[in-house]
């Protein structure tokens, strides 16, 4: 059975975006680019929230067309454009890329998506992955914590009292040279 895989960028303190959803302070250079297109060339598809997806949308369908595009990024925009993706949003209406529209996160139909047959499904976004916690849906956490404190902004777990408690083991962790730190942690 596949699972569902969220890998997700966060400061020391928990926050996955600044105060004004910046998000200028994530540390990605070659090194950690390469690794994030090595895991998600192998993942089956995309689960995106609709903010995750348009902000996706609006730069990787042609990233690989700027002749000054580093190598990992021109390959993550090949990964990006030829990978299927599900975007959850009761709003959007249209979408390209092999991109499906879902319009709510239904349990046996997100059940039945992983009895499929093929590689694992990446989770994006905060709002999506806080409804599939809710749900106790996600099998892997992978967090990126980046050397930096931000004090305040969004907080990857905002709806924790929501969720369920899932305990968890740590299966891999590994440190860029950049400072950040790979916590790879399974459903027990």
């Amino acid at each position: 059975m596949r699972k569902i895989v969220l890998m997700m960028s966060v400061s020391l303190d928990g926050y996955m975006e600044g105060p004004n959803r910046e998000l200028d302070w994530h540390l990605v250079d070659e090194e950690l680019h390469t690794h994030f297109n090595d895991v998600l060339r192998d993942m089956g598809a995309f689960l995106d929230g609709r903010v995750s997806y348009e902000l996706m949308a609006d730069y990787w369908p042609t990233a690989d067309r700027d002749p000054d595009a580093p190598a990992p990024v021109a390959d993550f925009a090949r990964i990006w454009r030829g990978k299927p993706k599900l975007v959850f949003s009761r709003t959007l209406h249209r979408a390209e890329w092999h991109t499906t529209i879902v319009r709510d996160v239904v349990v046996d139909d997100i059940m039945a998506l992983k009895a499929q047959e093929g590689g694992d499904l990446a989770l994006g976004g905060a709002t999506l992955a806080a409804e599939f916690m809710r749900h106790d849906l996600i099998d892997e956490y992978w967090l990126y914590v980046h050397p930096v404190i931000l004090g305040r902004g969004r907080p990857l777990f905002s709806r924790a009292e929501e969720m369920p408690k899932t305990d968890l083991h740590l299966i891999e962790t590994r440190t860029f040279g950049n400072g950040v730190v790979l916590l790879r942690h399974a459903r027990n």
